[in-house]
């Protein structure tokens, strides 16, 4: 019996152990520092109040139940690796491995360089984040609702710092509320304004064009400010300063901005980049070895040309799809290939039911269609994962 060892209960370790799950001669262990999946991608619907926690969260407990006792979960964070011994540190456990597949993610980067940003903004990479930022949301609405003095006279700014694909969503969809809700709470919702700001000379920086001209009609038309080219000095408790002498006031900033790779990462001897994530092998090996894989964005993959993939959750999937393929051949002895894939196609939420897509660069859809085929996929995705929780669930209370 080979044992498996998976860090990370996020997008690809779940593929992985999906995968891997079939294998009778090989026992799995995930591990992870939280008792639940985050389902990131639907976190802009969450922060702007028309997803409720279920909808985002998933227990990992409950979902490593449904495979019948073929997948055991350990809720404790990994301090370290020792890759000679091939064993796993947590806080009183060793845990040897044969094969260890690391998936632990980013986390947002709240860069250095600007002054008070990590004090003063939120990032959605985190639930707990994520989560407060969404009642920051609603207390503001909450009291544009009641008048309450300060809120019932003049503007409050509302800040996305990032136009990539998180940050656009998350300012597309509180937009969107917000025009929904000024039926409910009267003009006085037309007083809260959404900026979405990016350093970059557009948003959706390298995508194509079509999702970058349809999405800044989109945005546009739900009233958010776009500000690009505009560069961040400093964040202070009440304004976004820029570095031409401008300042924004805001009530509250969310930040998209970029990420960098779990904090594990920092103990591993690894060749890494810029923002930390492991350098690996062409099938995705880190420390010169054949057992240890590294998948998803804590580790910089590329394409058979060389191109940086973008670190989504399809990429995380393809990538723990490669991985436990690869680790089968390794058991039996069979030859494996570099990994090799590509995006096929992104589809960005829009606010309401309203989606951009591109598929296989030559279909573009916009509108009622978009947001149909988003929603298929992630329903599918979430339906394998409640499907899978459910089985686990009966066997726990039996």
């Amino acid at each position: 019996m080979k044992k498996v060892v998976v860090i990370g209960g996020g997008y690809g370790g779940l593929r992985a152990i999906e995968k891997l799950s079939k294998y009778e001669d090989i026992d799995i262990t995930l591990i992870d520092k939280n008792p639940y999946h985050y389902l990131q991608t639907e976190a802009y619907g969450y922060i702007a109040g028309q997803f409720d926690m279920h909808d985002v969260a998933i227990d990992l407990q409950n979902w490593c139940e449904g495979f019948k006792e073929r997948v055991a979960f350990i809720h404790q964070e990994v301090t370290s690796i020792d890759f000679g011994q091939k064993s796993v540190h947590l806080d009183g456990i060793e845990l040897f491995y044969d094969y260890l597949i690391i998936a632990t993610g980013a986390k947002t980067n709240f860069f250095s360089f600007i002054e008070g940003l990590r004090e003063n903004s939120f990032g959605v990479k985190n639930l707990q984040r994520a989560h407060n930022f969404r009642i920051k949301f609603e207390n503001i609405i909450y009291k544009k609702l009641q008048h309450e003095e300060g809120s019932r006279e003049g503007e409050l700014n509302i800040v996305v710092g990032g136009a990539g694909l998180s940050g656009v969503e998350v300012a597309a969809e509180m937009a969107y509320v917000l025009d929904d809700y000024s039926k409910t709470i009267g003009d006085t919702a037309k007083e809260i304004h959404i900026y979405l700001i990016d350093a970059s000379d557009t948003i959706l920086p390298g995508m194509g064009q079509y999702s970058i001209d349809n999405t800044k009609k989109r945005l546009e038309a739900l009233g958010v400010k776009i500000l690009t080219g505009a560069f961040i000095n400093t964040v202070d408790t009440t304004h976004v300063h820029f570095k031409n002498g401008e300042k924004l006031p805001y009530s509250f900033m969310i930040f998209t901005g970029g990420i960098k790779a779990s904090s594990l990462n920092d103990t591993i001897e690894n060749e890494k980049n810029r923002i930390n994530q492991l350098i690996a092998s062409p099938e995705l090996n880190i420390q010169g070895t054949k057992d240890v894989f590294a998948i998803g964005d804590c580790v910089e993959i590329r394409d058979s040309e060389g191109n940086i993939l973008p670190p989504t959750a399809q990429i995380a999937e393809k990538s723990a799809e490669y991985v436990a393929k690869t680790i089968r051949q390794r058991i039996d002895g069979v030859p494996s290939q570099p990994f090799d894939s590509s995006v096929s196609g992104v589809f960005i939420a829009l606010g309401g039911k309203y989606a951009v897509g591109e598929m296989f660069r030559y279909i573009k859809v916009k509108g009622y269609i978009a947001y149909l085929l988003k929603k298929a996929i992630t329903y599918a995705y979430y339906l394998g994962l409640r499907l899978r929780i459910n089985t686990g669930f009966k066997n726990r209370i039996r």
